[in-house]
């Protein structure tokens, strides 16, 4: 996810919208995408979703996102999840993770609540970030360096330099992401690391 850089957060209407427009984002680069229990049938999604491989021939990466109970963390990750994201501080869903050996990206937003996500799991998800914008990010790395820090929430594609520029390893977008297959191509392959293109996910040091 930190080669990856932009975090594709899909809302659908159902589970076939849902699988088609991850397949449309496989196909454009990204290999990591977070399907949301918002959407109806989600867990078949993520089941249908999670065997597909990425352009490069990569296993897709598939997480769920919106995961605020126990229940939905069982069955997301029977359904195939490689990883959780929740809104907002989730100790039902912590538990677990931490009982599977899953990724889990804990939802928080004040300093206390993303310090916790990141000691506990090595990972927050600072939401909504455009409340805050990029310096908030940037004060939040200067005492947090070694954590995984994923701003998401009114962020549009084209201010993603900008966060990943104030410290953040990822930015979960959830709409204005093109259609057209090479556009969306380009904007993956203009954000990736150096090391997303060639089947490697090397990570920045020293965050995780």
């Amino acid at each position: 996810m930190a080669a990856q850089r932009l975090l594709p957060v899909l809302r659908s209407p159902d589970a076939d919208e849902a699988v088609r427009r991850a397949g449309a984002l496989l196909a454009a680069g990204c290999r990591a995408v977070e399907l949301t229990t918002s959407t109806p049938g989600w867990a078949a999604a993520v089941t249908r979703t999670a065997p597909l491989a990425d352009a490069h021939g990569r296993p897709a990466l598939v997480g769920v996102g919106t995961v605020t109970t126990a229940e939905q963390a069982a069955a997301a990750l029977d359904a195939g999840a490689g990883f959780l994201v929740s809104p907002h501080p989730a100790p039902e869903v912590r538990h677990i993770a931490a009982r599977r050996a899953a990724v889990f990206i804990e939802g928080g937003f004040t300093p206390g609540e993303i310090a916790s996500a990141v000691r506990d799991g090595g990972a927050a998800k600072v939401f909504p970030a455009h409340v805050g914008g990029p310096d908030f990010i940037r004060s939040l790395r200067a005492v947090l360096p070694a954590g995984l820090i994923v701003p998401t929430g009114g962020i549009r594609p084209a201010e993603v330099p900008d966060w990943l520029a104030a410290g953040a390893d990822a930015v979960g977008i959830g709409s204005g992401l093109p259609d057209d297959p090479a556009e969306l191509a380009a904007v993956f392959a203009e954000l990736a690391g150096p090391c997303c293109g060639r089947g490697g996910c090397a990570r920045r040091e020293p965050r995780p």
